[in-house]
């Protein structure tokens, strides 16, 4: 699960994309969502800054930079990763020592 802030998450195996609420495509997509019933609005009265958007077609807002829950997503998929002995995601050699440093 991926903390987007205030106590909500996302789960990890259904986002697509996390971008900057900015440009006007986002916006235009935010709206849409919002007129669809969609959008979870995940900010608690604050600024939005980022936008999660979800294989199940749900937009969540978050209050947090996109580039801050990028960083915590790369976080999420590591320690995923380090726990699942046949991970893809991370090299062999790496894996093993980050398992040789947790036992």
């Amino acid at each position: 699960m991926l903390s987007i802030g205030y106590d909500y998450r996302v789960p990890l195996e259904n986002i697509v994309a996390i971008v900057a609420v900015d440009s006007a495509p986002i916006r235009r997509m935010i709206q849409r969502a919002k007129e669809d019933n969609t959008l979870e609005d995940c900010t608690c009265g604050k600024k939005t800054r980022s936008a999660v958007i979800t294989s199940g077609d749900t937009i969540y807002l978050s209050a947090f930079t996109a580039d801050s829950l990028s960083n915590r997503l790369y976080s999420a998929y590591l320690l995923t990763k380090v726990i699942n002995p046949q991970s893809q995601w991370v090299s062999r050699d790496y894996h093993k020592r980050l398992q040789d440093t947790i036992a």
